[in-house]
């Protein structure tokens, strides 16, 4: 019996309304009751919700009954708020901001003051643990990461330390744990890390790239080195994740935004066991942790991103979020997957486009996001209409 969604309700609602003949989904005020109307006629009762202590977000993961898909954006601390540049007028320093407790907290809940998103993301760097492997960058603004002393050989890898982030980092532990109690399971806290293969690319391209060539001559010519670099990393950052959870994160997301730029057999060599081994460690100490898993451009390796073991894999825009979901199979979560420039549009053109993706994604398992972060620019009565729009929805 084939069901579609709708509510009743006198009360109006400032976005527009999507017909349910034409959506799963509706937008409805907090005073509406939503019901289940059956296309063979009656209706059935409405799915009970209990009130759960554990945030919307890690139900949803864990494939439990939600009211709706949650909801978070990537890059949502950022410059395109007023708050966050009136911040970065005072500390123009990248690094400074991001590895100030007090800084970090602050711009973290920026976004959770003003829209009260289903997850609150750290404020930090996927290069954040450099410093602490031996490996000194920056980030310069208008250029981006810039690694001082690029790694291009076998003794150059031999200097980098394995990352002990109680010693290196103790801010981010202190920031999580800050955020943890100032959220109050009002939405999941998320932390995240960066991926060996990305890792790699910057330290060894010496920051960001167009052709990657650098990396690509190390893994074709001296591959033996690359993964010697590569299970560092993998090391290393499964020991981050288990430090940000028992800080406070209750979800990591895994960055490997450079992994896309592998053909499907060099990921299988270069990306993929190290992704899995970080699952695995994290799983032996923290199985119910949930991990995302986002790169970019990665329409190409779904089904090898599943093999990786995460329990939710984040597609961008340039995947149809219902051919992701097939792909993927059921047992695995989905994130994502607005265009982020869907956000300059008018706030119609939004709306349908956030109902348009939540359908696709079908009921549960589905966290909706970006398929990318927040673009410069983009106006915060965008965003504040996205969040507006996505937590009236009801499944």
């Amino acid at each position: 019996m084939s069901c579609i969604y709708s509510c009743s309700s006198t009360t109006s609602f400032s976005a527009p309304f999507v017909s349910p003949r034409s959506s799963r989904f509706a937008l409805y005020s907090s005073n509406s009751r939503p019901r289940i109307h059956c296309a063979l006629g009656g209706t059935v009762a409405e799915p009970k919700i209990t009130t759960a202590a554990e945030p919307l977000l890690l139900n949803a993961v864990r494939g439990e009954d939600v009211e709706r898909p949650p909801v978070w954006l990537m890059r949502q601390a950022g410059r395109y708020m007023k708050s966050y540049q009136i911040i970065c007028e005072k500390y123009p320093s990248f690094r400074e901001r991001s590895e100030n407790v007090d800084l970090v907290v602050e711009i973290s809940l920026q976004p959770w003051k003003v829209f009260k998103p289903d997850g609150v993301i750290l404020f930090s760097d996927i290069l954040t643990p450099l410093s602490g492997m031996n490996i000194p960058f920056d980030i310069v603004k208008g250029k981006g990461p810039v690694i001082f002393n690029p790694l291009g050989t076998a003794a150059d890898v031999e200097q980098v330390r394995e990352f002990v982030p109680e010693d290196s980092v103790p801010y981010v532990g202190e920031a999580l744990t800050i955020l943890r109690k100032e959220v109050d399971s009002k939405a999941a806290v998320l932390g995240f890390v960066g991926a060996p293969f990305t890792l790699a690319s910057y330290v060894v391209e010496g920051g960001s790239s167009k052709h990657f060539a650098k990396i690509k001559r190390l893994a074709f010519s001296q591959p033996k080195v690359l993964h010697a670099l590569l299970q560092k990393f993998a090391t290393s950052m499964a020991k981050y994740i288990q430090f940000q959870a028992d800080s406070g994160a209750q979800a990591v997301q895994i960055f490997d935004s450079w992994a896309t730029e592998l053909s499907p057999v060099d990921f299988e060599e270069f990306s993929l066991p190290y992704l899995k081994q970080i699952v695995d460690t994290v799983k032996q100490t923290h199985p119910d942790l949930p991990l995302i898993l986002y790169a970019s451009g990665s329409g190409g390796l779904l089904e090898r991103l599943a093999l990786t073991g995460v329990d939710v894999v984040s597609l961008d825009w340039t995947v149809d979020m219902a051919e992701g979901r097939r792909r993927l199979g059921p047992n695995i979560a989905v994130q994502g997957n607005v265009d982020p420039g869907v956000l300059f549009g008018s706030k119609d053109f939004i709306t349908n486009r956030i109902n348009d993706t939540v359908r696709k994604a079908g009921r549960g398992k589905h966290i909706l996001n970006l398929g990318h972060g927040i673009v410069v620019g983009t106006p915060e009565e965008n965003v504040a209409h996205f969040f507006e729009v996505a937590k009236g929805l009801r499944y």
